[in-house]
């Protein structure tokens, strides 16, 4: 006789004290989704707008914005829904639909960030060769690359997981995460071990890659004030939001494979959230602090906006 079963939905984890605070989680959450919405199509309007912006650091900080907003999309408006009704199942599709799209934004995120460190590096480093090396052709190239490789990664983890038979049906987080489904299995996980330690070491190789870039950079930058100038300028924020994303992606992977049952539900819950928090709101803020041209076109547009008279009819 055939001992598992097939649950049509999951059960996630319920906020604590959730029955009390649901109302006061409800209105945190959105006020920060609203936020994320609000900081990120701000500067990619700006962006799009603005013909003196069309350049190719631009351009991927804009990707990086609508990534971000993309990423949101897969855990607010469900959580928003959880907490509005205080019900926390999710159907097994729309499990991996938000797995599918939480993860490929993060992925997403890190391919955004390589790309950017490539062109700060060809900027600073070469900058003679940079019109040659960044220009539209090669721009469309990396943008292909920032979507379409985690996108195939997610789709072979998915396919993957899908293909096992569950006897469990209980899900220890906030949200559906592929590894948190696979540990679900009755079945050997052997093939999407090996599978999601190559995507792992894929990713560890591009922020190695980054970091190194940003070292280049460094070295370069010592000979000029220009250079050093440039380097505080666009540089150091893209180093925050690596460090940012690199310790929290490590993280949830690690507690996600390897987490102990002992760990605190909050640590737990601030693990998770880290990632879909703390990145689409940084991300913008920072790039539109740090940023000379992004800054200053913000503020003018903020500015048209509140000094542009009310028309009233007489």
């Amino acid at each position: 006789m055939d001992n598992v079963t097939s649950f049509p939905t999951y059960t996630l984890m319920e906020p604590r004290d959730s029955k009390s605070y649901r109302h006061i989680y409800f209105t945190c959450f959105l006020v920060l989704y609203i936020m994320i919405l609000v900081v990120n199509t701000w500067v990619s309007v700006v962006i799009v707008l603005e013909k003196a912006l069309h350049e190719p650091m631009y351009i991927f900080l804009c990707n990086l914005c609508v990534n971000d907003m993309y990423g949101a999309a897969g855990f607010y408006p469900k959580f928003l829904h959880d907490l509005l009704l205080d019900s926390y199942v999710i159907p097994s599709y729309m499990c991996v639909l938000q797995a599918f799209v939480i993860y490929s934004s993060v992925m997403c995120d890190c391919t955004t960030i390589t790309v950017m460190a490539y062109d700060r590096h060809v900027a600073i480093c070469r900058p003679l060769d940079y019109h040659t090396k960044v220009n539209k052709f090669s721009c469309s190239v990396l943008l292909g690359f920032c979507w379409i490789l985690p996108f195939v990664f997610m789709f072979i983890v998915l396919v993957l997981s899908n293909r096992l038979k569950l006897c469990k049906y209980h899900i220890n987080k906030l949200y559906c995460d592929n590894w948190s489904m696979v540990k679900l299995s009755c079945e050997s996980t052997v093939i999407n071990n090996i599978y999601g330690f190559f995507v792992i070491a894929f990713y560890a190789c591009l922020v190695g890659f980054i970091f190194l870039t940003y070292i280049k950079i460094l070295i370069a930058c010592k000979a000029s004030l220009e250079c050093r100038r440039k380097f505080w300028q666009t540089c150091v924020p893209h180093m925050f939001i690596v460090i940012n994303y690199v310790v929290a992606v490590f993280f949830d992977a690690m507690y996600s494979r390897y987490g102990s049952n002992n760990v605190s539900e909050d640590l737990l819950n601030f693990l998770a959230l880290e990632i879909l928090i703390v990145p689409p709101l940084v991300n913008p803020v920072i790039y539109g602090l740090k940023l000379h041209e992004v800054r200053k076109r913000l503020l003018k547009c903020f500015s048209k906006q509140k000094l542009q008279p009310s028309i009233t009819p007489h």
